[in-house]
């Protein structure tokens, strides 16, 4: 592969603040390029998504060459005990094909009504779920029809989906077992809840390239291979579309004859099967639809049949660019004068979803320290360096699958009055930015949280309240 066309690649994904975190391409099953932007490293899962979906696809194919099951068995028999006349009725012609192609013929995402019942069975609250359309018809993107596929798997080989896979996925092709959340119940979510590295996720693309053959051992069948990455479903019908080129067994089929594991806010994994290449990308942007493009616009061409010098000048630029990326911070100023007067901010803040009662800033020359106290008096503090990452630790996110993460953090002036700190959260997606503007005359400050690229993309939280003396 060209490497000016990865570094255009890079640049223009850069410029577009498309938010890469790392990118890993594979030609003739060799890594060719790659490059973590900083604070995201090589050994740091990531939150994959619905790339989830994918692994638990896979498990449904590995328990059918096993003999556990088909996917033309109906759904009902791995779950008897469940069949009322009424669900015996609605799900009657429902399949295993069907969970995994996205065409149950349901009019909703089931797993919005899962999610809304978390103390319910959601096997059952899937089944309860009105049918639409006629099974096999109908696309409709169901991250409950995921679920239930990983529900399958324990429930016809006795293990979650994340154990089953364990000797028969993840050692095999060398990788450790993932963790994988789960719900209420144990299951695991089957639709996201996976956390890879990028060597991991384009492993699993190079495994699905070399149709399911592993260092001369089948780990997935070719049957399965084909059936998985062909279109099982029509998804739309516009041929410049990406998400238009029909759907597989929760794989979606891409322009170019080729076909991507996908996950929200910019995981991929993409399998070219005529080029032999291998892209593994993770992200964290709301414009996770123009990275295809990108791709297809600069990484495509630069694609050749014939093999390129091993090593020449654009390949040395290439190596320095990826080995300098960062995740884009504003340009701090210097500090003002008077922060050497003001060793420390202390505010009281009225109710939030984060349940943070009152934050200190503290200024400490290169480094700055968040202080905060949530409502039940837990403290938490997490450093941010002028010039560099520090590492850190948050357990302040407003939502279920948020716990206890990883942080780096930078923080800086952006002009006299008004300070930042910058926390990425690197073993997901997801970043936070407090801003601190200060009254020009009592310089005491309005707090301002952004959950940028999180499961409130652009949400903001005024945190204006009275400062402590």
């Amino acid at each position: 592969m060209d490497s000016d066309a990865i570094a255009a690649f890079v640049r223009e994904a850069n410029s577009a603040d498309l938010g890469l975190h790392s990118l890993m391409i594979l030609r003739h099953g060799q890594v060719i390029a790659e490059g973590w932007w900083d604070p995201y490293t090589a050994e740091q899962p990531h939150m994959m998504f619905s790339v989830s979906k994918s692994l638990t696809a896979t498990a449904i194919g590995i328990a059918e060459a096993e003999g556990l099951l088909s996917v033309d068995d109906p759904i009902l028999s791995f779950f008897p005990t469940y069949a009322t006349e009424a669900i015996r009725q609605n799900v009657a012609d429902v399949k295993v094909r069907h969970l995994l192609s996205m065409a149950t013929g349901h009019a909703v995402d089931t797993m919005e009504i899962m999610r809304a019942l978390p103390n319910l069975d959601w096997v059952s609250v899937f089944l309860n779920v009105p049918i639409e359309y006629p099974p096999g018809t109908h696309f409709l993107y169901n991250s409950g029809a995921s679920f239930v596929l990983a529900a399958i798997v324990a429930s016809r080989t006795g293990q979650s989906a994340q154990d089953y896979l364990s000797s028969r996925l993840f050692e095999p092709i060398g990788m450790e077992t993932p963790p994988w959340e789960t719900n209420n119940r144990g299951i695991n979510l089957g639709a996201s809840g996976v956390r890879l590295r990028t060597e991991d996720l384009a492993r699993i693309g190079q495994l699905y390239l070399q149709r399911g053959l592993w260092n001369g051992t089948q780990v997935l069948t070719e049957k399965w291979i084909e059936a998985a990455t062909a279109a099982q479903v029509s998804n739309g019908s516009d041929p410049e579309d990406d998400w238009s080129q029909g759907y597989g067994f929760q794989i979606w089929r891409s322009k170019h004859n080729s076909y991507r594991m996908d996950g929200r806010y910019g995981q991929f994994s993409f399998v070219l099967p005529d080029q032999d290449t291998v892209v593994a990308i993770t992200a964290g942007t709301s414009l996770s639809r123009d990275i295809p493009e990108l791709l297809w616009r600069h990484l495509l061409p630069g694609i050749h049949p014939e093999a390129l010098p091993a090593a020449d000048s654009s390949t040395e630029e290439l190596g320095r660019l990826l080995s300098a990326q960062e995740v884009r911070v504003p340009d701090f100023v210097p500090a003002p004068a008077w922060e050497a007067t003001v060793p420390h901010v202390d505010m009281k803040v009225p109710f939030n979803t984060l349940h943070v009662t009152s934050v200190r800033l503290e200024f400490l020359g290169a480094e700055t320290r968040l202080v905060t106290v949530n409502d039940e008096g837990t403290v938490e503090s997490v450093p941010a360096g002028a010039a560099e990452w520090l590492p850190g630790a948050t357990a302040l996110w407003p939502h279920e699958e948020m716990h206890r993460v990883s942080t780096a953090s930078r923080a800086g002036w952006i002009d006299e009055h008004v300070f930042e700190v910058h926390q990425q959260c690197t073993d997901t997606p997801f970043r936070r930015i407090w801003r601190f503007e200060f009254d020009p005359a009592t310089r005491t400050p309005t707090v301002i949280v952004r959950l940028d690229n999180g499961f409130w993309v652009e949400r903001t939280e005024v945190l204006a309240g009275e400062p402590i003396a």
